[in-house]
Order: structure tokens, then sequence, then C-alpha cells
């Protein structure tokens, strides 16, 4: 297998007809990671330009898949952004690819909870026209498993099983048993893995633990991952599988975060590019690609800075991002940066724009688990032992720098901490579904909320920040 396309985003690809898979499961818990993941990488290894896919709103995945590829892993998520992008962002990340995976979300089946198959695998499936590779947990079964792929295959005739994986083999007489039953539905059985300790990765309170609080450890996953794969699947078997799924239907053209500017006026030029901060760095891992290429395609300068690091933000920042990750895991060093805390709320107390999901919020917060955080809002922040999980139909309660009241969009929660009072005398957000509440808070610049939102599913998002960067 040879490449003449480079790893960068870059250069062309065969338009819709991009090769492409999705790997699957019965059930989170069966091995779609290590698979998705390690076939990214057998593939790589092979001269290919992998594009990497996430079905479903998680962020740290496609941390892996980046690592893996070279390549920004991408969401596709029908919820967050409807139906109607999945085809045209899943273009945009496969510009100048060889081959697509796409990794699913929980199983096959799963989607939005109450909405049918809205943003499940199956439905990201079907709206690629990919063909899905079942990655089955064998560990327990043996015969069993013929009635368990036969159910998948024939719950839905639009969704294309192409082959099966078996995953967490025992022994040689184990993988006869299974072939033989697998054999007996009539669908190929395109690899079989064994259990493998350097495989495994760590994960705490929200998952898997992210590729940049992992190091030299993530590139060594990911190896196994790939060597794995590379020697217990038909690579060829896979490639030619991708390679029949034909063109993406109703002739989707790839996703666009419009025009990026070309010139560089003068700083005395109200229209030059205004420099927007971005918070990164192991605290701060969960962010969408398409926000960034938003944000540039408005007019701004991103930079990215460090939390844990970084004492001040950058030079001539007029805008503040900071997304989701983990700050309760870095709250000593966050709190012990009071240079950035006193940086960051001078930014936000002249009034600059700023947006904050989740992490941000807890950051801004006056204290998270007692220590002191930026102090913006009149909050504080604790862990907790629930976790509050799933999709949110919201619509902005105040007018604020991101959206204007009456915006509605489609968000995410996933976090295990508690922010009191859980919004401000002005509202991020009024929750539509699944229960009617306000949440989140927008003072002076600051819209800071629980809320992770996609910015493609309402580009003035990102062009409403930009120019109020200008104009604060």
């Amino acid at each position: 297998m040879t490449s003449s396309n480079s790893d960068s985003d870059s250069g062309s690809c065969s338009g819709s007809a991009v090769p492409r898979l999705v790997v699957a499961a019965p059930s989170s818990g069966s091995g779609k990671t290590t698979v998705a993941t390690g076939l990214m990488a057998a593939l790589a290894g092979r001269g290919l330009a992998v594009s990497p896919h996430k079905v479903g709103p998680d962020y740290i995945d496609p941390g892996y898949h980046a690592l893996t590829t070279g390549r920004v892993g991408r969401n596709l998520d029908a919820y967050l952004c409807g139906p109607e992008l999945v085809g045209p962002l899943f273009l945009h990340g496969a510009r100048g690819c060889d081959i697509a995976v796409v990794e699913g979300v929980m199983g096959l089946y799963d989607g939005a909870a109450g909405e049918g198959e809205l943003a499940s695998t199956a439905q990201v499936a079907k709206l690629l026209r990919a063909p899905v590779v079942l990655v089955v947990d064998a560990s327990s079964q043996s015969r069993s498993v013929a009635a368990l792929v036969h159910g998948f295959v024939s719950w839905d005739p639009e969704v294309r099983i192409g082959g099966v994986i078996l995953n967490k083999v025992a022994s040689d007489r184990h993988e006869v048993l299974l072939r033989e039953a697998v054999d007996s539905v009539g669908v190929p059985v395109l690899g079989v893995l064994r259990r493998a300790a350097p495989v495994e990765t760590p994960s705490r309170h929200l998952g898997l633990v992210p590729v940049a609080e992992r190091g030299s450890d993530a590139v060594d996953a990911v190896a196994a991952m790939g060597a794995q794969v590379a020697a217990g699947c038909d690579l060829e078997a896979l490639v030619g599988l991708a390679r029949a799924a034909g063109p993406l239907p109703g002739g989707s053209a790839p996703w666009t975060p419009g025009p990026v500017p070309t010139h560089h006026p003068s700083r005395s030029d109200k229209k030059s590019p205004q420099r927007v901060a971005v918070a990164g760095g192991p605290a701060f891992t969960f962010s969408y690609a398409e926000h960034t290429e938003l944000l540039t395609a408005a007019g701004a300068e991103v930079v990215t800075f460090d939390p844990l690091r970084d004492e001040e933000l950058p030079e001539g920042t007029a805008g503040l991002v900071i997304g989701g990750g983990f700050p309760e895991v870095y709250a000593s060093e966050l709190s012990a940066n009071e240079p950035l805390r006193k940086s960051v709320a001078e930014l936000a107390l002249s009034g600059a724009p700023v947006a904050a999901e989740c992490a941000g919020l807890l950051y801004l917060c006056r204290e998270l688990d007692g220590l002191p955080m930026c102090g913006v809002l009149d909050a504080s922040a604790r862990m907790s032992e629930r976790l509050t999980l799933g999709y949110r139909d919201a619509v902005a309660v105040s007018d604020s720098a991101l959206a204007g009241a009456g915006t509605r969009m489609r968000g995410h929660e996933f976090h295990r901490t508690v922010v009191e009072p859980g919004a401000g005398a002005a509202p991020a957000w009024g929750m539509r579904a699944p229960e009617r509440r306000v949440e989140g808070f927008v003072e002076r610049g600051v819209h800071a909320s629980y809320l992770h939102t996609h910015w493609a599913s309402e580009p003035g998002v990102a062009r409403r920040f930009v120019e109020r960067c200008r104009t604060s």
C-alpha cells in the first residue's frame, strides 16, 4: 500500500468517493477505540494518508486519532450539527486523504435518548454510505456470537455490516469456534485480536486519560494498537471494503468555515486580525477543530496558551476562549499560577469577549474545590459524585458575545462537578430538553456555561465573537 498524498489537510482526494469505513460495536467497552486507532496506525504505517473521525461529541478519542495519523481528529455529530452537516464535515476533514476511518459511539444503534436513531453510529454510517466493521468482544462467548452478529446485521437493512473483528479472543481453539459461528451468518471475519495489556489505556472519572496528559505513554499505546491490528487483521480486505463505499449521497460538498483572510492590514485598520487566545495544554484539551477554523475565517489570529505554564495571556489578546478539559485534576497548578489568573480576570473585567465552556466555566469561578481560581464569576465549583451527561436543546437567554437572545443551539453536557449558583442574574442558556432550566452566566463580555456546543452548526457564533473583539 502506497500513497502519493501528503499527510497534511491540504491537497486533493477522490471527492465524495473517498474510501471509508465505520468501526462500530454492539456496546461500549467492546474495543472500538483500540481497533479504530490501531487500524488508523496500521494504515498510516503503510504510507496511506488516513482521515480520522469520531461519531458523537467525545473529545478524547480524536486526540488519540490525531496522534496516530498526524491529521486533526474530527467529530461527526448529527445531534449537535444536524444530519445535513455530517457529509460536508466528513469531506472537509478528508481532504487530501487516501482513506477515512470513522470510530463509532456506544453501541451501533444507540443514539440520543428518546430520539430514535438520531446521533447513532448507524445513522452516521447511513449518511456517509459507509460500510461498517463490527468489533465484537468475544471474551465470554463462542457460538452465541452468531446470534449477536445476525441480529445486528438484520436489524436495519440500510446499515451495511461488511465484516467482523473478533476482540479479546482467548486461544486458538476459541478462535476456531468463533470463526465457525460467524461463517454461518455469512459475514466475513476480517480480524481476530487477543488480549494485550500494552494496548490498554488508563481511564478515570470522565473516560480515557487524554493524549496531552500521557506523553510518550500515549505514543507507545497507539504504536501497540497499530501493531496488534496489523498482525491480527486482514488490512487488504479492510481497504477493499473501504474502497467499495462509493460516492456520498446527494452530491455532498465539503463544509467550509468561510473565506480565510489572505492579507494583513495595518494595526490601525479596524479590520486587522483580532488576536484570540485559546486555552490549551493538559488542563484544557477539549476543543473542536472547526472552532479555530471559524474564528480564523472570521478574521481572528488564534494563539494558543497553556494556563498551567504561561503566566500572562498572549500579548495583544482581544478575546479569550477557554474550552473543556480537566481543571479539577490540575486545580492546584492552576491556582498556583496567580499571575495568569489575574491576567484573565483583568481581561474579563475590561469587557473583552470571553467564551468559557465547562472546564472554562470552572476556571472563571471564585474557587474550585476550595482553591482560588480567576474570580471572574461570583460562584464556586466543586467535584461531585454525580455524573451529568447528555445532549441538550438550548436557547440563548441573554445577549452575549457569542449569541443574541433567542438563538437556538444544541449542545452536550459531560461533567462530575457542580457550580453554585448554577446561573447568574443573566443566564447563558435556557434548556428546552430534556428538562427546562436556566444555566450559565453572561456578565460584561463573558459567556460561561457547562454546555459544549459545535460552532459549525451556527457559524454566526464565531463571526459575532470576533466582531465583539473589534468593538469592545
